[in-house]
């Protein structure tokens, strides 16, 4: 089956009230912000998305993302390919604005004045939030084994007198 391009932006009530599936991509080149984050990124973003209502008939949508995109080693800074999967689920915030009414278990966002939200904009948040913070090639991998590495000898401090001790002697 064929994916394709998902909405750029989707109002999320009006969805969930018909209970509308996503299966598509966003192609690799609207994902602007992630490739500025890594070396590049290499494939065109999977995309599943669910609408819907829960019990206390707060709309939401959950979703699942994977895209894949170069890093740079930290070690060896030689460039691998790394997978980024994420699921959310996430609702829009109320006309109250009351968020601490929300259940845990969805991320407020904003709606602009049409009453719609930013797909590539949330799923692109999804992926640089998921991105490693010291992103490195497993250990069989890189030629700079973690083993190899040393960060150097601490010289022991020296004993130096308490530039205070001065003050003490003028206290007597």
């Amino acid at each position: 089956m064929q994916k394709v391009k998902l909405p750029l932006k989707v109002d999320p009530v009006r969805t969930a009230q018909k209970r509308l599936d996503y299966d598509g991509i966003i192609k690799a080149e609207l994902l602007t912000r992630l490739a500025e984050s890594t070396e590049s990124v290499i494939s065109d973003a999977n995309v599943t998305l669910s609408f819907d209502f829960d019990h206390r008939h707060i709309a939401f949508m959950r979703g699942h993302a994977e895209v894949e995109v170069t890093l740079s080693c930290q070690r060896c800074h030689g460039g691998f390919p790394y997978t980024i999967n994420v699921d959310f689920c996430y609702t829009p915030i109320p006309k109250s604005g009351e968020v601490d009414d929300l259940p845990e278990a969805y991320e407020p966002t904003d709606v602009d004045e049409n009453g719609e939200f930013d797909l590539i904009e949330i799923i692109e948040d999804e992926f640089l939030l998921d991105l490693p913070q010291i992103p490195m090639h497993d250990d069989e991998h890189c030629f700079m084994h973690s083993s190899d590495m040393t960060c150097g000898e601490i010289p022991i401090a020296d004993e130096r007198p308490n530039p205070f001790a001065v003050l003490e002697s003028l206290k007597k």
